[in-house]
């Protein structure tokens, strides 16, 4: 979990989007209270901070909800429109691959050239009904 928040690229799944979400409205507040704390007298010093910090945090969520919709199969532009962030958090991804990358709960349909690995297991019980047949 957590792999990359910056990057807009992959899938990842509600929950991380979710807690993802929960860091942002946690800092932005903490932001807001140190802003709060430094008080009119650091206007300027104030500004600078709160800027210096809620740009990483913006990028943060944007990144993570980018890769939210690509869960979705959907751009990440799709994250702009109105209340879509709420399907986000309660809309299942994509089953299986899709072209922004493997699902990351690790299920789905094998994609076209995928290697199946399976094992059969048989008896000598299985041999002897074979040969009787």
């Amino acid at each position: 979990m957590f792999k990359n928040p910056f990057s807009f690229e992959g899938r990842i799944r509600r929950l991380e989007y979710g807690l993802s979400y929960l860091i942002y409205v946690s800092l932005c507040g903490f932001i807001s209270i140190m802003v709060t704390m430094l008080g009119a007298a650091a206007s300027g010093t104030a500004t600078i901070i709160s800027l210096v910090l809620y740009i990483p945090a913006f990028w943060f969520l944007l990144a993570q909800g980018a890769k939210r919709c690509h869960d979705r199969g959907n751009s990440g532009v799709w994250q702009i429109i109105p209340f879509y962030q709420l399907w986000m958090l309660f809309a299942d991804g994509d089953i299986g691959d899709n072209e922004y990358g493997p699902n990351p709960k690790g299920i789905g349909l094998p994609t076209l050239g995928q290697d199946l690995d399976f094992k059969l297991k048989v008896t000598d019980e299985d041999i002897d009904i074979l040969d009787k047949g």
